[in-house]
């Protein structure tokens, strides 16, 4: 279901994209590929006088990193198409290599934040990285049904539709279904 229509006419401003992408890798890893894109409706000019026109790219970013079946970050790498500020901006690519070695389900985006904070990184390739813990977890879903029965998978309990006491837990894995806790009512005396 869309959105309701506005409630007061309005004007269109920025525009915010993000795509992503994962890969199946031959050498048994997964490449998830993520992108940025911002471009303002509307033109502007900047202070060089050069003029940037609405739907122009002004962020276009792109990170990849590959993992392993922990989702630990086995290499990642991103790449600039636009920046605002050219070099500037994109002499911040190899920092992103400290990425190597994190896991994207263990306080991946805290550490992200505390690595990459302020002037030690993008904020945009940062904020792009953000994207990567959830897509990693839709890559593996497939997966889930595959490896050591008795143990829980990974997305049980993870959000409200995979919640423990849940229906959708009850239909796809009974096993590791649990009945709702009764709530205990109050009286007033």
């Amino acid at each position: 279901m869309p959105l309701p229509e506005p409630t007061c006419p309005r004007k269109p401003m920025h525009n915010r994209s993000y795509q992503v992408h994962s890969f199946e890798r031959e050498d048994g890893n997964w490449d998830i590929e993520a992108e940025l894109i911002d471009s303002k409706a509307y033109d502007f000019t900047r202070r060089s006088g050069e003029v940037r026109h609405a739907g122009e790219a002004f962020h276009h970013m792109h990170m990849r990193v590959t993992i392993d079946k922990t989702f630990t970050i086995l290499d990642a790498v991103v790449a600039y198409d636009a920046a605002p500020f050219g070099e500037v901006c994109t002499s911040i690519s190899d920092e992103y290599r400290d990425l190597i070695g994190m896991n994207l389900l263990k306080g991946f985006r805290q550490q992200v934040k505390e690595r990459f904070a302020r002037t030690a990184g993008c904020t945009h390739m940062s904020e792009l990285a953000a994207v990567l813990p959830t897509a990693a977890v839709q890559t593996m879903t497939r997966r889930s049904g595959s490896g050591d029965p008795a143990r829980k998978p990974f997305h049980l309990d993870g959000c409200r539709a995979w919640r423990l006491d849940g229906e959708i837990t009850k239909e796809h894995y009974p096993q590791w279904y649990v009945l709702p806790s009764k709530t205990k009512s109050t009286t007033t005396g």
